[in-house]
């Protein structure tokens, strides 16, 4: 019996080049082509607007998806005061792009922490 390896037959070549691929290799290029959850993207969005800003993103007050990609609102601690209530918070909207990669944002609100929106006819 001999260890050599019959290379003739091209289907046995097929397969054996499909059994060394790693399962790393053959998902590369479906993990690029693969959708961000909305999870990974709320975590994606407030960590680069963190990084850009400097300032903590405390919670995500809206989220929807958009024909460009995902749009959130955001709020931000941009000066902690004492008291804790009196700090001053803002919204910010943030734009990301399909993938979850932040394509822009912009400061919408800033008010006190302690402070509740004024009140709007309507019940809104």
């Amino acid at each position: 019996m001999s260890n050599t390896k019959d290379t003739s037959n091209p289907q046995l070549e097929q397969q054996s080049s499909q059994e060394s691929q790693t399962p790393h290799e053959s998902s590369d290029s479906n993990a690029a082509d693969r959708r961000p959850s909305p999870m990974e993207v709320l975590r994606q969005a407030r960590g680069q607007l963190e990084e850009l800003t400097g300032m903590a993103a405390e919670s995500v007050s809206s989220f929807e998806q958009t024909e460009e990609g995902w749009s959130l609102e955001v709020e931000v601690l941009e000066l902690e005061r004492v008291p804790d209530t009196m700090s001053l918070m803002a919204s910010y909207q943030v734009e990301l792009d399909p993938q979850g990669q932040l394509t822009g944002y912009r400061r919408v609100r800033r008010y006190e922490r302690g402070r509740a929106d004024a009140r709007r006819s309507g019940g809104r």
